[in-house]
């Protein structure tokens, strides 16, 4: 038996790779209690799975993981692992099986543990981020889309906080007088990519869509007032989406719930929305900054990634792409016509540009970026609609989701459906626009023409000359917001001072406004008051457009718009304040008193516990000025190991600029005297690097 066993092992470590015509695991029953100050989940997951025709092993993926018991049918059962796949010895009998296993786990990503170590209340959370990071960081599972099973989350967590997890809230039991379980149960297969959970202090609101669905909006207890501009229209959307995909929404609910410092807008986990809380607004904040999109970008994954998944990345078309087009036409429905075509006409640019410039991609590219997934994805589609006709597109569409529904697929799988329901040929298309690293611009252009007169209008003005751009017949002839906000943003500072005085004192839309804060830079004295006005307008982001260039333009005048501005703080990353606090600590009519308790503010925001994009600010404005100081220093190497990787680059290149700086260098060494011995660590690798 030994020697069998010792067989085994040799063999599974060279055979990895599960053949799903001979094994299909169907649902997995999961129990975790995550520890927050040691990082770790101990936890035992149940798989149930079918041995459709004999086989040597099963494969699950699990990083770097312990395990202290593993069992076939509740008989211990040989296994190997080498770090990152465990091969199990297969059952020789054909039919149902049980593979439990009890592990332990110090996940190095995918389980983020948040605000256990400071001294805050209430501001501690754990959360997961499965796709692009791997579920088999905290549970042995598949890291391949194709295998999909039911997943019932069980989860052990600190008495008042809140769990959230794929599918319904089944039961919630007392363990003891610290901890409370969670049950939470999913009645339809996904892939392991989409299991989630959170943990944390959330209230929530729930409301209900048309068709009856629970939809669970949830917030931290100090957002209470952010609630509606937070989830504005959020019903509107499901109710649309639902009614525009033609199939019903798959799963038993629907919840979303913004964490901090997460690596993304959002993320789809099945029944599970989790998103960043930079999108937990007041109503000033909406303009600029809303979730409108990312809330129907989400929810639209359910349809399109959930319930109907890319059988490898070469595929991820028919998740992104679909999923960045619905959440346009939900913006349509929302914001009007206008907003759609114009927003369609901001992406095309960019994509034309690129393009131009040789970094165009195909959307069969498994390794193209972000850009060309999304965006080029959305206008593959829109241009799809028109070749089909809207009817044969709508019922297209829904006949893949039903005969695909809880199973993979390839894009030739979906240009299938699209051409039994059309009666076209789509090779054609198929090359033009999934194939072809170009954009097609002039496809692009005269869809956009057609479709708006105030699009051909900007076509036309493009290249005016100063005498039609001084007229300002483009302004007056009854053009739209959006129409005279791109004139603006294209004319710039051609556009005379008295035409800009006009705009300022007439103009009512916010986003025009805005665009006259955006393209002037030198502010002569007739426009000087109307300039003043932005600082009024309900724009987060123009009030520190306007701050900004008032204070630079009028030296004599700073410390009246410093008084002017002094208690706005913005967006949710601060942008009023943290650049208010910059300006008077350069401000020289402002009190060296009043300087030292900007200063220590202005500091403070670069601390762990605040959002990476607070921190990112705080320490970009304080580097412009020359005033990173020991405690900034510490903060900035602690961010160099950060979990979000934008942050984390920023961080040590920023450290890469201050060792290159004789002053600084010597700065940092004496700083490096007084860290931690993780953090020496983390510097050490760093500067080594």
């Amino acid at each position: 038996m030994r020697r069998c066993c010792l067989l085994f092992i040799l063999v599974s470590l060279m055979s990895y790779g599960q053949n799903p015509a001979r094994v299909d695991f169907t649902s997995a029953t999961v129990s975790i209690h995550p520890d927050p100050i040691e990082k770790s989940i101990k936890g035992s997951v149940v798989y149930t799975f079918e041995v459709l025709h004999k086989t040597d092993s099963v494969y699950l993926d699990a990083i770097d993981t312990h395990f202290n018991k593993i069992m076939v049918n509740g008989k211990a059962a040989p296994y190997s692992y080498n770090g990152s796949k465990i091969s199990v010895l297969a059952p020789a009998q054909l039919g149902t099986h049980k593979l439990k296993i009890d592990y332990e786990v110090r996940p190095k990503q995918t389980v983020y543990f948040l605000g256990w170590d400071d001294e805050i209340e209430g501001n501690e959370q754990i959360w997961t981020q499965g796709q692009g990071k791997y579920t088999s960081h905290w549970l042995p599972s598949f890291d391949d889309m194709t295998e999909k099973l039911e997943v019932d989350l069980s989860i052990v967590a600190d008495m008042g906080l809140q769990v959230l997890a794929n599918g319904s809230l089944k039961s919630l039991d007392t363990v003891n007088e610290y901890h409370r379980r969670w049950h939470y149960d999913m009645t339809n297969p996904m892939s392991s990519y989409l299991a989630a959970f959170v943990i944390g202090d959330f209230d929530k609101k729930t409301i209900k869509s048309n068709s009856g669905i629970p939809i669970e909006l949830y917030y931290e207890p100090k957002d209470s007032t952010k609630v509606e501009p937070s989830y504005r229209y959020t019903k509107e959307i499901f109710d649309f989406l639902e009614a525009e995909i033609g199939v019903p929404y798959p799963w038993q609910n629907y919840k979303q719930v913004p964490v901090h410092d997460f690596l993304y807008a959002g993320m789809e986990n099945t029944t599970l929305t989790i998103f960043s809380n930079t999108y937990v607004i007041d109503s000033t904040a909406f303009i600029d900054k809303n979730y409108v999109n990312v809330n129907a970008h989400e929810l639209a994954h359910q349809w399109f990634g959930n319930l109907v998944t890319e059988t490898s990345g070469k595929y991820h078309w028919l998740h992104e792409g679909f999923a960045t087009y619905y959440a346009y036409l939900a913006e349509k429905e929302i914001f009007g016509e206008d907003y759609f075509y114009w927003h369609l006409l901001d992406k095309a640019k960019i994509l034309y540009t690129l393009s131009e410039n040789g970094d165009g991609e195909a959307l069969t590219n498994p390794n193209a970026n972000s850009l060309t997934f999304y965006e080029k994805g959305a206008w593959a589609l829109v241009m799809l609609r028109q070749l089909v006709g809207e009817k044969a597109f709508k019922s297209g569409v829904a006949n893949y989701l039903r005969k695909y529904s809880f199973k993979n697929v390839t894009i030739a799988d979906f240009l299938a459906e699209m051409e039994t329901a059309s009666g076209k040929d789509l090779s054609s298309f198929q090359e033009e626009w999934l194939e072809n690293e170009e954009f097609p611009w002039e496809a692009t252009k005269t869809y956009l023409i057609k479709h708006r007169h105030g699009i051909k209008t900007y076509f036309q003005l493009n290249d005016a000359d100063e005498e039609t751009i001084k007229n300002m017949k483009w302004y007056h002839s009854g053009a739209s917001d959006e129409l005279k906000r791109q004139l603006i943003l294209m004319y710039g500072e051609k556009i005379p001072v008295p035409d800009l005085k006009t705009i300022l004192t007439n103009e009512k839309d916010l986003k025009t406004r805005q665009a006259v804060a955006q393209v002037v830079e030198k502010i002569p004295f007739e426009l000087k008051e109307a300039f003043e006005s932005l600082l009024k307008d309900e724009s987060y982001m123009t009030q520190e457009l306007a701050l900004f260039k008032l204070w630079s333009n009028f030296p004599s005048e700073r410390k009246k718009y410093l008084d002017k501005t002094q208690g706005l703080i913005g967006l949710p990353n601060k942008n009023i304040r943290l650049l208010w606090l910059t300006l008077a600590l350069v401000t020289p009519d402002v009190s060296p008193k009043n300087k030292q308790v900007y200063f220590h503010e202005l500091n403070g925001y670069t601390a762990p516990h605040h959002h990476f994009e607070v921190r990112q600010m705080a320490f970009q404005y304080l580097f412009s000025i020359n005033a990173l100081k020991d405690t900034a220093l510490v903060n900035l190497i602690d961010a160099t190991n950060h979990h979000v990787w934008q942050f984390k680059k920023f961080s040590r290149n920023l450290v890469g600029k201050l060792m290159a700086d004789q002053q600084m260098s010597q700065r940092l060494k004496e700083v490096y005297k007084t860290l931690s011995k993780e953090m020496r660590t983390i510097f050490d690798e760093l500067t080594k690097k």
